[in-house]
């Protein structure tokens, strides 16, 4: 393997790793704060990271234009639903529980290709969905256990990546990277911004510290999985996201003192496997990947 390509897929686990940092600090703060606050305070520190973001010939002022305002603005929306629905997630519940049930986006994608994009969706990649939706039964396993707005969260989040995915392929061909990345920022600070004024407080010091992570640590995410991108094949860059449960089992361990029992360790490596198979999958058939956005779990 060349050097270069080596580096890349080194920079695509550091920027894994920045995203399980910055999910970390969602868990630190606590609930401490009011989930829109989160939300609109991370989109803000989002916006140190658009000068690497930027391409040559693009400007400032692209952040706010798009050839196809009904696809950038539903971009925005599912920015605002998934930063949201994922703060909610992670606050809620131990790391790995809530990563396990975001990992649900490529059984997702699947199925909003075929109702939106018209894919051809053959007998693998649905049972690799099936295998998905297994093991989350694996891991809520509804009725033996109590859920909670947390669970719905997660869920809801992985699905709002899903869309994000799917948009972003639909507008890839047509609109600048720079308005792509801006609908990301500009959804979520401007909705969050306007429903978070009731509640709204403003962070102690300690706070400070675990919003600064959230934030910075996703833009620093995005720029480093940018740079991966250059130097390595998305077949190499992508599958490091599964790495994520590595630092969510250390995290909820050492930090947060959580415990999975054997039943969630499996249905999380069912759900992970299902997600590796459908990637590989759609690597073959040449389907383009789509850019994580920020400062949201695509997952």
């Amino acid at each position: 393997m060349e050097t270069t390509v080596i580096k890349g897929v080194l920079l695509s686990f550091l920027a894994y790793a920045a995203y399980a940092f910055s999910d970390a600090s969602i868990k630190l703060l606590e609930g401490t704060l009011p989930p829109l606050e989160v939300v609109f305070i991370g989109a803000l520190l989002g916006i140190v990271a658009i000068p690497l973001v930027r391409r040559p010939g693009e400007n400032w002022g692209d952040l706010f234009r798009a050839r196809n305002w009904t696809l950038w603005l539903l971009r925005a929306l599912f920015a605002v639903v998934g930063s949201l629905s994922s703060v909610v997630a992670f606050t809620a519940l131990p790391m790995a529980e809530a990563f396990a049930l975001i990992f649900l986006l490529p059984a997702f994608v699947t199925i909003l290709s075929v109702v939106f994009l018209r894919e051809q969706v053959g007998w693998r990649r649905w049972s690799a969905v099936v295998a998905g939706f297994v093991g989350v039964l694996i891991v809520l396993r509804p009725g033996f256990r109590e859920l909670s707005v947390g669970h719905l969260g997660a869920i809801i989040g992985g699905f709002s990546g899903a869309m994000t995915i799917i948009l972003l392929r639909a507008m890839g061909p047509t609109e600048k990277r720079i308005s792509l990345y801006g609908a990301g920022l500009i959804g979520p600070i401007l909705a969050s911004g306007v429903l978070m004024m009731p509640h709204a407080q403003w962070p102690t010091p300690h706070q400070w510290i675990f919003l600064l992570g959230y934030g910075l640590l996703a833009a620093a995410g995005n720029v480093l999985l940018m740079l991966a991108s250059a130097r390595a094949p998305a077949s190499l860059v992508a599958p490091p996201q599964y790495s994520q449960m590595v630092w969510a089992i250390g995290f909820g361990y050492l930090v947060f003192g959580d415990h999975l029992d054997a039943l969630m360790f499996l249905g999380t490596g069912v759900i992970m496997l299902a997600g590796l198979f459908t990637f590989v999958r759609e690597r073959q058939r040449g389907t383009p990947r789509a850019e994580r956005t920020p400062p949201i779990h695509p997952q």
